[in-house]
């Protein structure tokens, strides 16, 4: 056992409230017996409600003064804008955001036993998607019209020339200059952060490129950005890959494996021969680029011949013979000892594939003795939400901290939200809506929220003490709520405490 892993805590800076942002990343800890502190709720903000930069700040400065906090990781979105969605807007200026930065350079100087990581994004192409009547910035239609505009070639090729110019003729030209200057704010704060690294007021930076493919006005962006990775030579801690939401995660995972003076060792595996090429069309490299940067961003190392973790990844239209063949592999894997770790990213091509193949790993067994389990959103989410849960258990493990009840807990969670929520309720109640004449589920009123909550909690509760008793019988549910948290259906939190029987 390593004794200090016991009495200090991380301190952490969510990019929202979310809970897959918020709540998830302080579940990571609890798996390795790790306290994760995290800013008041209050200032974190709500959807399109910014977070409270300022009083950011001044918690992480007393977080820098407090000495049972031996590791920090910040959001550079919350700490410069407040937040995820308040980083897409207009609001604050390249100079407050960079003097909100600034911040890590006085808690490196105050702490400089401590380990720092930030982690920011690089500026997703579409405008946050809120309805015509929340008077956010570029509310519909204009967010799609700019969406569209802005997944163009960077500039427009011939046969894009006339779809460009519809496109600029149907964006305020206001709005238009107020969404490039924002891109251009977002470049400058990244390169600063860039500058923090070089500096070595941070130990481990990860830019995070949000849902954006292969083209679009974030290319010349990213290429820029990596330039200077290399030209500062900052590879070794450093990195731009894609993804958002699973970085907060990731550097947990990484903070909880340095201090188990552990590098896990991570093998991957794929339900296809040729899994390793597949492309989330939200993100700008193939699977196998993000996986590794994951692996790297976790604290570990890809070893395929000896690992301590085996990192199932299932990709889509794989079929039966395949799937036997996998949860064959996976179930041995299981036998000989090594932690096993599934993410199933079928939902990418029809969420209907990936409910088949969680009953069927609920049904046989297979998934009570998975070691991580996540299946949602892009493919960096789901890798990033599985290796950051593998590697909190063996880091709790080796270090004698290990909380199993934290760690069935957590994968309770991620079946009945990932699986049932997703596969199941959520297009339920999208049809519901869909019935009501509801169109627009971006920003639901009170009067369609209200009752449409009840019935996710309604349907999630009639699946989850199912879906426990397959994965660990002789447990209850002691306590659950469930909750629409930014009245939408894209998402749900599900907060559960279960417990052995009596």
């Amino acid at each position: 056992m390593i004794a200090s892993a016991l009495l200090a805590a991380i301190a952490f800076v969510p990019m929202d409230d979310r809970p897959v942002t918020a709540q998830l990343p302080v579940l990571v800890g609890r798996i390795a017996g790790v306290a994760v502190t995290t800013p008041p709720a209050r200032d974190l903000g709500h959807y399109l409600t910014p977070g409270n930069a300022d009083a950011i700040v001044r918690w992480l400065n007393r977080a820098t003064h407090d000495r049972e906090n031996d590791a920090f990781v910040v959001s550079s979105d919350m700490l410069a804008y407040g937040g995820l969605i308040a980083s897409r807007i207009p609001g604050p200026s390249y100079v407050d955001a960079r003097s909100r930065l600034t911040q890590l350079k006085v808690t490196r100087a105050q702490r400089s036993d401590a380990w720092i990581a930030a982690f920011g994004t690089v500026m997703r192409l579409a405008p946050t998607g809120a309805p015509a009547s929340s008077n956010f910035f570029a509310a519909y239609p204009v967010w799609s019209y700019l969406q569209q505009y802005a997944n163009l070639h960077d500039p427009p090729l011939p046969n894009e020339t006339a779809e460009a110019q519809h496109l600029r003729e149907e964006i305020p030209p206001a709005t238009f200059d107020a969404y490039l200057a924002t891109r251009a704010r977002n470049f400058a704060v990244d390169s600063f952060l860039l500058q923090l690294a070089s500096e070595g007021a941070v130990d481990r930076l990860v830019l995070g490129q949000d849902d954006a493919g292969a083209v679009g006005l974030h290319v010349r962006e990213v290429a820029a950005l990596q330039s200077i990775v290399r030209n500062e030579a900052l590879g070794d801690r450093v990195s731009i890959e894609p993804g958002a939401d699973e970085l907060g995660m990731a550097l947990i995972a990484h903070a909880l494996a340095r201090r188990a003076q552990w590098v896990p060792r991570i093998a991957v595996a794929y339900s296809k021969p040729n899994g390793a090429s597949f492309q989330d069309p939200l993100e700008f490299a193939p699977i196998s680029n993000a996986i590794d940067g994951l692996i790297r961003l976790c604290g570990g190392v890809h070893d395929d011949a000896n690992p301590d973790i085996v990192l199932y990844v299932r990709v889509p239209n794989t079929d039966d013979a395949q799937d036997a063949a996998f949860m064959e592999a996976m179930g041995a894997d299981a036998l000989r000892g090594r932690q096993v770790a599934l993410a199933d990213i079928s939902f990418l091509h029809a969420y209907a594939e990936q409910a088949a193949f969680a009953q069927k790993i609920l049904r046989s067994g297979l998934a009570a003795r998975l070691d991580a389990y996540a299946s949602w959103n892009t493919n960096a989410n789901t890798i990033g939400t599985v290796l950051a849960e593998a590697v909190a258990a063996g880091a709790g493990r080796r270090t004698g901290a290990y909380d199993a009840l934290a760690h069935r807990t957590f994968t309770f969670v991620r079946f009945l939200d990932d699986y049932a929520f997703h596969d199941e309720v959520r297009p339920d109640l999208n049809a519901v809506l869909a019935a009501e004449g509801v169109t627009d589920r971006s920003l639901l009123p009170e009067s369609v929220a209200i009752p449409i909550a009840v019935r996710n909690r309604s349907l999630l509760w009639q699946r989850a003490e199912a879906i426990l008793a397959q994965l660990d019988p002789g447990y209850h549910i002691a306590a659950m709520t469930i909750e629409l948290p930014w009245s939408r259906t894209f998402e749900t939190s599900i907060d559960a405490a279960i417990a052995p029987d009596l």
